[in-house]
């Protein structure tokens, strides 16, 4: 996606699970927007309600529901460190189970950027939208 820098996996891994799953929300809003808009939906209105479908809480927790059996062991180790992470943030008009669920999906893909992973990244989310590996 960028040229930059990668961390080591485990420095990554390691990272406060807060820190991954605020890297994770970008990166998967980023994907979901640009699969919006090479798909031909080009309304602003239209494209804001669709990006916030995807990346509200329940969505997310649909999502890791499909990709969950599809993790790897680090990965799920990454999910449940940030499922189960003790937060000040609440769940605003969320369902705490699935606040807690999107965090840990958000952590998994944090992490996975900063180790450098997109092809990963770009594999697990395009396998749930009905995709091969495609960019």
């Amino acid at each position: 996606m960028f040229d930059i820098d990668n961390m080591d996996v485990i420095d990554a891994r390691n990272l406060n699970p807060q820190v991954l799953a605020f890297v994770g929300d970008g990166v998967y809003s980023l994907y979901i927007r640009h699969k919006l808009v090479v798909g031909g939906n080009s309304r602003g209105k239209d494209l804001h309600n669709e990006v916030t479908s995807f990346v509200k809480a329940s969505g997310q927790s649909e999502l890791i529901a499909r990709l969950l059996p599809m993790l790897n062991e680090d990965e799920v180790a990454v999910f449940k460190r940030a499922r189960n992470h003790k937060t000040l943030s609440q769940a605003k008009n969320q369902k705490i189970t699935d606040y807690r669920r999107a965090t840990g999906l958000e952590a998994v893909l944090g992490y996975l950027y900063l180790s450098g992973k997109m092809d990963r990244i770009t594999s697990l989310l395009n396998s749930t939208m009905g995709e091969d590996n495609e960019s």
